[in-house]
């Protein structure tokens, strides 16, 4: 008797808080919006007042792990490209294949899970990216031929293509107002893939590689193109770029691993209020905001009254907005059903302002990755020829990528810095900072000695590494949570596939180079430095009203 009296007093306590909280929280602001953009207002704003807690931290580490293995795995094929020619024998003019293939399986990557994180949740696709790019990796380095090299290299990039869109979509729904310069600050783990995937090459390619190596006069030919019993370069001979993949590989599972089995990570809310998962949704919210000691003023009493607000209004209102909360129905046939879940996407040419900014996002992503693709993976190869001219050893070349790649880091703090700036802000950042690599880029083609080179080479990554911070960081604040996944992943896919036709254009551009003076290896640095700069274009058109969506917009 007295347990009972004590469930019911528990209950009765319960209720009346939660009748306290909606009687707290103001939605007099609400009106006009559509009932799925007053839920996310709500949630906006206890996330604003909660902070930034320990589970937001824990989500933004392992989201930059993903930004982590994307340019890991980019640099990895840039820095193991020589050896691996040396050893299976593929002429220059072949040399681009190996970033056509990474960016083949980026392309379908990027579309594929940015589109699943919004049918099936960010969840799943935040988990399974990791695997798929872990579980070819390691079997990349047991590569015998250069078919099946370029076969599980375009696998690796379907895993790879995924984290970005997909991770910074995720800690954009957790990440409080006032810390939304994260976004920007997730683009550290860039540069510090770049730089562990240079120490992991400095480490084994000089020490394991073949003798003479690529880099010097004379070096070993390949074995697949020279007759039996002549000296060549042999598999146990060169193991450096086996051990550099076999590495990044373990490396990729070691996230997998972090994602799936340490922490336990919860579905978006906003993603559970789009399906029409209430319940889960403010679950999830006393989860993020504390645990059983959360103060979470979001309950369901809370929402109800918000529905039942919404049901007045438009009861004498028959004005909606564009994006709206499905309602499920047995009752609705399979093509109805299909309608519906593709509906939200007409939000993307839904009027000349939404339309002209997501054409400028897919160019400027387009040219961005095409820009970037050529000289991360041809700026490596570019200055260890160009160092091996100048007689510098394979190792100090090496070494140098290091050095000259660690001061991205300081490129994503100031993009970061200028997030925020009013008179600058997200916009007018990605001008400069586009500009300036672009011009660094011509710049390299045309200086004649080492400490030159790699000044520029270290500016080139600078700027790149401040652009790509604040692009990937805004993109996701620029369209609405339904279709947030896919906006990011269509941005992925176009920035990949312009990703693919590039080496190809530059491999035939670089194959006819055949020594070390530069001649149309410059071409090249050319060709990357062009691309580029047309973001500064792309970018300084973009309408600067709507460089946020509405359900992100502070009120």
């Amino acid at each position: 008797m007295g347990t009972a009296k004590s469930i019911v007093s528990k209950t009765s306590s319960t209720s009346l808080r939660q009748v306290e909280a909606v009687s707290t929280v103001d939605v007099s602001d609400l009106h006009g919006l559509s009932l799925y953009q007053r839920k996310c207002i709500l949630i906006n704003r206890e996330i604003d007042a909660y902070g930034m807690g320990r589970y937001q931290w824990y989500v933004w580490a392992l989201c930059g792990c993903g930004y982590f293995i994307d340019l890991l795995w980019a640099q990895a094929f840039g820095l193991v490209l020589s050896p691996l020619q040396q050893e299976l024998g593929f002429g220059d003019g072949e040399s681009g294949n190996i970033a056509t293939s990474f960016n083949a399986g980026l392309t379908a990557g990027a579309f594929f899970w940015g589109f699943m994180a919004d049918i099936i949740g960010r969840r799943w696709a935040f988990n399974l990216t990791c695997l798929v790019s872990s579980v070819f990796g390691l079997c990349l380095g047991a590569s015998k031929d250069y078919t099946t090299f370029l076969v599980l290299t375009a696998f690796v990039g379907f895993g790879v293509g995924g984290n970005i869109p997909v991770d910074s979509a995720i800690f954009l729904e957790f990440v409080p107002r006032n810390r939304r310069f994260l976004l920007a600050c997730l683009s550290l783990f860039q540069p510090l893939g770049v730089i562990v995937s240079s120490a992991i090459a400095f480490g084994f390619i000089p020490t394991y590689s073949c003798s003479p190596n690529f880099s010097e006069p004379n070096s070993l030919p390949s074995c697949h193109n020279v007759a039996d019993g002549t000296e060549c370069c042999t598999r146990k001979s060169n193991m450096g770029w086996r051990y550099v993949l076999f590495t990044t590989g373990a490396l990729s599972l070691t996230v997998f691993v972090l994602r799936f089995l340490v922490f336990t990570f919860k579905e978006t809310p906003k993603f559970l209020i789009h399906c029409g998962r209430d319940d889960e949704a403010i679950e999830a919210m006393r989860h993020i905001t504390g645990g059983k000691n959360s103060t979470c003023s979001i309950t369901s009493e809370l929402f109800k009254s918000v529905e039942r607000d919404y049901e007045i209004e438009i009861n004498s209102s028959s004005s909606q907005s564009s994006v709206s909360v499905p309602v499920s129905s047995s009752d609705r046939s399979w093509t109805e059903k299909t309608a519906s879940k593709l509906s939200p996407y007409k939000v993307f040419f839904s009027s000349w302002g939404m339309a002209r900014l997501t054409i400028l996002v897919w160019l400027t992503y387009a040219m961005d990755f095409s820009g970037f693709t050529v000289a991360g993976f041809y700026l490596p190869r570019i200055l260890a020829i160009k160092n091996g001219a100048a007689s510098v050893s394979l190792k100090f070349t090496y070494a140098a990528y290091i050095y000259t790649y660690a001061p991205g880091i300081l490129g994503v703090f100031a993009g970061a810095l200028m997030y925020n700036i009013p008179a600058f802000g997200r916009k007018w950042t990605m001008v400069l900072s586009s500009a300036l690599m672009g011009t660094s880029i011509f710049l390299l083609a045309t200086v004649d000695s080492v400490a030159k080179r790699e000044g520029l080479f270290t500016l080139e990554y600078f700027f790149q590494s401040m652009f790509n911070a604040v692009l990937y960081g805004w993109t996701p604040e620029a369209f609405p949570a339904p279709i947030r996944g896919a906006a990011c992943g269509i941005a992925g896919f176009w920035g990949r596939l312009f990703g693919i036709v590039s080496p190809l254009i530059a491999q035939s551009l670089y194959g006819q180079a055949t020594d070390g003076s530069g001649g149309d290896v410059n071409a090249v640095l050319y060709l990357a430095g062009g691309i580029t700069l047309g973001c500064v274009l792309s970018t300084a058109l973009l309408p600067s009203k709507l460089m946020e969506s509405e359900d992100e917009v502070q009120r």
